[in-house]
């Protein structure tokens, strides 16, 4: 990425290509659950990420094959809309 002061460029990503989510949410199994509902037979791999100091949040870090902005997007929308996400990075 660019940044001259007024234009910013976007980076130049060629697809496909694999691409990683990070999802936040209050329990782990559904996190999970959640990932599996989304990607469903696509393959895709999952490490356990950090958990709040009083263990209220937990992340898991998702990475799959993406075939386009637009795949990759829907994806990231899905998790977004997910009730068992509360943010998606």
């Amino acid at each position: 990425m660019i940044l001259d002061g007024n234009s910013c460029e976007k980076p130049d990503i060629e697809y496909p290509c694999e691409w990683g989510y990070k999802l936040i949410g209050k329990d782990k199994t559904k996190l999970e659950a959640c990932i599996f509902d989304i990607v469903g037979d696509r393959a895709y791999k999952t490490k356990r990420g950090n958990s709040s100091s009083k263990g209220k949040f937990h992340s898991l870090n998702m990475t799959c094959k993406v075939e386009s902005q637009l795949d990759r997007d829907k994806i990231f929308k899905a998790f977004s809309d997910h009730i068992d996400v509360k943010m998606v990075i």
